[in-house]
């Protein structure tokens, strides 16, 4: 173990070095030539120029801080290392420069120097890189200490990001589903205006239909009233219940046909007191029956309200009107009313 007791001084005279006059301390670099180890002590020994008058041996003990990077930023410093005691020749010591006059310890040294600069001052800069000292790092704790910020701040920019984009994407979709919805409204709009049109086009359509019909027919009589109607039951009809249609009006009143085409019969037909038989072109019949008199013939042809006859009460009656009946082409009865109106005449 060395020993920090002071070896004994050899004498020490004042030399010149380069152009350094006597009794100035001059600089000296040792060099592997002019350094030997000793064992036990530390001795540096001058072989070259001041051996014999210079430095024969040092009792200086110099203590090293060993620096070394730990961990991811982390460093094991000097300063947790015991003082070490250093003693030099008085000789020395009274030739030795001041501290405060040394380039950049000057600063440190001073009394008025601030008390954190040391404390601040990075020891190591094991871990930095590159990246680090560009961006201002010192040491390897404020190197991880801005990565840990950057990547933190890097998250943050994500989640943000992340969440504005579901918001937008929110915005989006209601704003779809909103244009859906009123597209939907639109087109039903348009779905009931078109139906609107066609239903008022139709109806148009079949007013012109029937106001052309009614040019071509027309009701078999005037100044009436309606007293019986088809199916109404009773015993007074043979049938058990009424085939067509009344229409009370005073003796004589004019019987017109309902439409043009070809007297089929005209005469007496029991019940139904003078009748005449009126055929369409298509094959329908009409009948007319207790009138008074006949003004046509079987075979005669007949137009649009043309008159046929006159009101009567011959036949099974309790008092004058026009009994009519309409038949299909195939014989059956159907309503006068409703064949009628489906002529565009409202009796």
């Amino acid at each position: 173990m060395a020993s920090n007791k002071p070896a004994p001084a050899a004498p020490f005279e004042t030399h010149t070095f380069g152009n350094e006059t006597d009794g100035a301390w001059g600089e000296w670099n040792p060099t592997e030539e002019s350094l030997r180890p000793v064992r036990g002590r530390h001795r540096v020994a001058k072989r070259s120029g001041i051996a014999r008058n210079g430095l024969a041996r040092s009792s200086t003990v110099l203590g090293v801080g060993v620096f070394a990077a730990v961990g991811a930023g982390g460093m094991a410093t000097a300063q947790d290392k015991p003082a070490v005691s250093i003693s030099l020749p008085d000789a020395i010591a009274d030739n030795l420069p001041d501290a405060k006059s040394l380039p950049g310890v000057g600063s440190l040294a001073s009394d008025d120097a601030e008390p954190d600069l040391l404390a601040t001052a990075p020891l190591t800069t094991a871990g930095l890189t590159t990246a680090d000292a560009e961006q201002g790092a010192t040491d390897a704790g404020e190197a991880l200490r801005a990565r840990i910020l950057q990547q933190a701040e890097q998250q943050q920019a994500e989640a943000d990001a992340t969440e504005k984009a579901a918001a937008e994407t929110a915005a989006a979709e209601k704003a779809a589903a909103q244009a859906k919805k009123q597209q939907t409204e639109a087109e039903k709009k348009i779905e009931a205006a078109k139906k609107k049109a066609e239903a008022e086009a139709k109806a148009k359509a079949e007013a012109e239909r029937l106001a052309k019909l009614a040019a071509s027919y027309s009701l078999p009589t005037s100044s009436y009233t309606l007293t019986s109607t088809y199916g109404e039951s009773g015993s007074m009809w043979s049938s058990g219940y009424h085939t067509g249609l009344d229409f009370a009006a005073p003796t004589g009143t004019p019987v017109k046909a309902v439409h043009s085409g070809t007297v089929k019969s005209a005469g007496w037909s029991g019940s139904y007191g003078y009748r005449t038989v009126l055929e369409l072109a298509d094959g329908t019949e009409i009948w007319y029956c207790h009138q008074s008199s006949m003004t046509v013939s079987a075979g005669q042809k007949v137009t649009t309200g043309e008159v046929i006859g006159r009101v009567g009460a011959t036949g099974n009656v309790t008092g004058p009107h026009l009994h009519l009946e309409i038949h299909t082409p195939g014989g059956s009865g159907v309503d006068p009313m409703s064949w009628l109106r489906g002529m565009g005449l409202t009796p």
